[in-house]
């Protein structure tokens, strides 16, 4: 699904990913994790397309393409999805409109014919289901005082709608007390799928004790420093960072 391949990148004349290399085949979740500054979030941009980042050299290649050639809606379209750590409010922007309209540039993407209101709101119900996300949210703009963890429901519900190859999810854990950290973690364990892959990047081995990763990553320095399976994740929280250095 995804190979990151000696990849170095800076963002305001610092560099920020030093060598990163990382395989993720289809069907897998991996987590990352590391301390502060080690280059968690600056990979999620540099996949997702963020502009303010340079490639410096290295490559990513996604489902056998070149990923760093294709503008952020090009790899929207494509299957990549990310969740952010701190969704943003947007005004004027009605919730169900942005959905509908998004998830209907992704049928069109696969030769599909746009749905019309009444069969995406079926769509739509199913999916709020799914993630247990609370219907009164969805007539709102989208995010407006919406809390922590709605923001973070909300985000999930993309993720169910927009039904992604690779999903990159940023911290979804941060800011959540213990039942919305459930309920996220849950939902998302639901939308594990044998063509979707998982990134998920977290400081805390909470979020896995509901998300079952096939691997765990230690970051450090713009790099993978140490890869192991799910119980990586518990001597991390014993042990710390440091142990890994």
């Amino acid at each position: 699904m995804l190979i990151i391949d000696n990849l170095e990148v800076s963002v305001d004349d610092k560099k920020v990913l030093n060598g990163l290399s990382l395989k993720v085949g289809a069907n897998e979740v991996h987590a990352i994790m590391g301390p502060n500054g080690a280059g968690k979030s600056s990979l999620s941009n540099v996949l997702a397309g963020h502009p303010s980042y340079q490639i410096l050299s290295g490559s990513v290649t996604f489902k056998e393409e070149n990923l760093l050639e294709m503008e952020p809606n090009q790899r929207a379209l494509k299957g990549v999805f990310k969740s952010f750590q701190y969704p943003l409010e947007i005004a004027g922007l009605n919730t169900k409109e942005f959905l509908k309209e998004s998830y209907n540039l992704h049928r069109k993407q696969k030769g599909l014919d746009a749905l019309s209101s009444g069969a995406f709101e079926a769509v739509l119900g199913e999916k709020m289901e799914m993630v247990k996300f609370n219907p009164l949210l969805i007539d709102r703009d989208l995010h407006s005082n919406f809390s922590g963890g709605e923001k973070k429901k909300s985000e999930i519900l993309q993720m169910a709608l927009f039904e992604p190859s690779l999903a990159i999810l940023d911290e979804t854990d941060s800011g959540l007390d213990i039942d919305a950290l459930k309920a996220v973690g849950q939902a998302i364990e639901k939308l594990r799928a044998k063509d979707r892959s998982i990134i998920l990047i977290t400081h805390y081995q909470r979020l896995l004790d509901f998300i079952q990763p096939d691997v765990v990553h230690v970051m450090q320095n713009g790099k993978i420093v140490r890869s192991g399976n799910k119980d990586l994740a518990k001597i991390l929280e014993a042990e710390g960072y440091e142990s890994s250095s």
